[in-house]
């Protein structure tokens, strides 16, 4: 009978204390070079918008000439008419934009969720084709067919409320669906069992439960109309001229102050409309990470 022996076990290599010392050294420059990259970037990209917001406080009619602290631009800006007028058109366009896309996104994403199927994926094919054509495509077909529609498509609000409510309504499917599939579908069959009917069973259990992902779509896309260009530059009329298109007129000539003043003011509505999606995500049980993938679009 062979007889074998156990081979000892083997020994673990010992790594020496210098090389751990210098392998942590290398990652913790490393990490500190990429955390100084990225103060730099975003110091790059976010600083035009805090000179923006100081100027706004500049006393001189200059707006890149500083000459002392003042706030008269923000009562001086309700003098300028046509200013006030394409914020007004603004903030239509966005409250009606804003309508149709809660009111198409929640029907989509609920039907993607609650009906399977094979027409799943073509559709769900179709919205995210909607999110990553480029807008300036976008703007072209729209101006195309809308003058080939005519009627109330070349005439009023509705050209830019259709034409920014698609991107809008993409982003609020997205958003309800990925709700809608986090929940479960039991409280719906609950509802069945206790003779609700199919729309009652919707208006009392499932819409209350999915009410925080309409509020962070309608917000978010309230906030994508607001500051719209390409779409509501190719299909508005010279009636319903909004304020970005207004300005982005302006940057030919000489940058007035006070519209340095309602941007300001329109940067504050704006964040403090996402800070409501965080709040409602939050409150609904989302982590830090799925409220930025929201605001991604994710």
């Amino acid at each position: 009978m062979a007889v074998t022996t156990a081979s000892p076990p083997a020994t673990p290599v010992a790594v020496s204390k210098p090389a751990v010392a210098r392998h942590r050294k290398k990652r913790s420059w490393l990490t500190f070079g990429l955390g100084v990259w990225a103060v730099l970037v975003y110091v790059f990209l976010f600083l035009p918008i805090v000179y923006i917001v100081v100027h706004s406080f500049n006393a001189n009619r200059d707006f890149f000439s500083w000459s002392g602290f003042s706030t008269s631009w923000y009562s001086e800006m309700w003098n300028n008419q046509q200013l006030k007028d394409a914020v007004t058109n603004s903030f239509k366009a966005a409250i009606g934009s804003t309508i149709i896309a809660i009111i198409l996104g929640t029907l989509a994403g609920v039907a993607l969720s609650r009906r399977p199927g094979g027409w799943v994926r073509g559709f769900m094919t179709f919205v995210l084709l909607i999110l990553v054509t480029p807008e300036i495509v976008d703007a072209i077909g729209l101006q195309l067919w809308f003058f080939r529609l005519g009627g109330i498509f070349v005439q009023g609000m509705w050209p830019i409320w259709v034409g920014q409510a698609i991107f809008s309504s993409a982003v609020v499917t997205l958003i309800v669906r990925a709700r809608m599939a986090g929940m479960d579908d039991q409280l719906e069959q609950a509802a069945g069992d206790l003779y609700a009917t199919p729309r009652r069973a919707f208006f009392q259990v499932t819409l209350p439960l999915i009410a925080p992902a309409i509020l962070s779509g309608g917000l978010l896309a309230f906030t994508f109309s607001l500051d719209n260009v390409v779409i509501t530059q190719f299909v508005s009329t010279p009636e319903t001229n909004t304020f970005p298109v207004y300005v982005f007129g302006l940057t030919r000539t000489l940058m007035k102050p006070e519209v340095g003043a309602m941007s300001t003011l329109i940067l504050g509505l704006t964040l403090v409309s996402l800070t409501l999606v965080a709040l409602a995500l939050r409150r609904s049980g989302d982590s830090t990470t799925q409220i930025a993938a929201t605001f991604a679009g994710g």
